[in-house]
């Protein structure tokens, strides 16, 4: 089964559930499916990539951001502020892994691989 067919299943499943969109297809994954990145939804990537993806992006999007706007003006030193970036990131991947799995369990969703035995939904 194609990428594009799993991920349509998939959605289908979500949708399904009850719960928003915006739960199961963030903005930011919309932007990389457009951009051609072969991402399953988030209650289908596993806990640690989950965790991984979301504590890189968001580590160092607070990161510079609280570099450029009030770090550097204080004098926090650099070394100071990556370990705070990263701090904040793990918390941020680790929450983010830890709601996708409970809705992952919350409405008995198959693995990702699952998908291509799952008869199609209308």
């Amino acid at each position: 089964m194609s990428f594009e067919a799993r991920r349509a299943k998939a959605l289908a499943l979500l949708k399904a559930t009850g719960m928003w969109a915006s739960n199961y297809e963030p903005p930011i994954l919309r932007g990389l499916w457009k951009l051609g990145f072969k991402i399953p939804p988030p209650h289908f990537v596993p806990f640690w990539k989950t965790t991984l993806f979301a504590s890189l992006w968001f580590g160092g999007a607070w990161g510079v951001v609280m570099w450029l706007t009030v770090w550097s003006r204080q004098g926090v030193v650099l070394g100071a502020a990556l370990v705070a970036a990263a701090a904040a990131g793990l918390c941020f991947g680790l929450f983010m892994s830890l709601y996708y799995a409970y809705g992952r369990r919350k409405h008995r969703l198959p693995d990702w691989s699952s998908l291509d035995g799952i008869p199609e939904q209308k």
